[in-house]
Parts: structure tokens; C-alpha cells; sequence
């Protein structure tokens, strides 16, 4: 019973309830200093830590924004070939020879989906 005393009195010697004790060999100067570059070392850390985030968040920013500009001339381009399309269905329906043309086309385009369809 007696030698677990002494291991608990090894194991928390220093220690109060208000935190550690200064002993004769540390003066609360240097215990100061020891916590204040626990500190600065805690600080630093969380300091590379957010400089690695905000520099992971700006590279995906950048590849985000060449997605987007990519996107937006991929639908420039979509837009000049759907208004030629556009231009060219307008002079089909301009003369009645070509809106004949365009019905029989149109015609045969239905029935061929049809047949597909109820063969499939």
C-alpha cells in the first residue's frame, strides 16, 4: 500500500490543483518563457496549416475559373452553330418548294422512328 503512494507521489510531483508548481530549479520567469514558445510552436503550426488551406483553395479556384471559361466558349461556339441552323430552317420556310422538301423529310424521319420503335 505503501509503494503505491510513492508512485503516485513520483508521478504527480509538481503538480497542484491550480496547475504545475514551480520548484526551486525553474523560477515562474523561465516557466513562462517554456509556455510562450509552446505557444508561438502552436501558433506557427496552425499558422502552415492555414497557409497550406488557403493556397489548396486558390488552386482549386483557378482550375474552377479555366472549367468555367472553357465552358462559357464551348457554349459561344454551340450558339453560333445552333443560330446558322437557326438561318438555315428560316430559308427552307421562306418557299413553298423547300417547305414540301421539308415535309417529306420530316415525314420520313417519323415513320423511320416508328418502325425502329415498334420493332425494338
Amino acid at each position: 500500500m505503501n509503494s503505491i503512494r510513492d508512485r503516485r507521489t513520483a508521478l504527480f510531483d509538481g503538480i497542484e490543483e491550480g496547475g504545475i508548481r514551480a520548484s526551486a530549479s525553474y523560477s515562474s520567469h523561465e516557466i513562462d518563457e517554456q509556455e510562450n514558445e509552446k505557444g508561438i510552436d502552436g501558433l506557427q503550426d496552425r499558422v502552415n496549416l492555414l497557409k497550406r488551406l488557403s493556397g489548396d483553395i486558390h488552386e482549386e479556384v483557378e482550375s474552377h475559373n479555366l472549367m468555367l471559361d472553357r465552358m462559357g466558349n464551348d457554349m459561344d461556339s454551340s450558339r453560333g452553330v445552333l443560330s446558322g441552323t437557326m438561318d438555315k430552317f428560316k430559308m427552307v420556310f421562306e418557299t413553298k418548294s423547300s417547305r414540301r422538301t421539308f415535309t417529306l423529310v420530316t415525314s420520313f424521319v417519323v415513320i423511320f422512328l416508328v418502325i425502329y420503335y415498334l420493332t425494338r
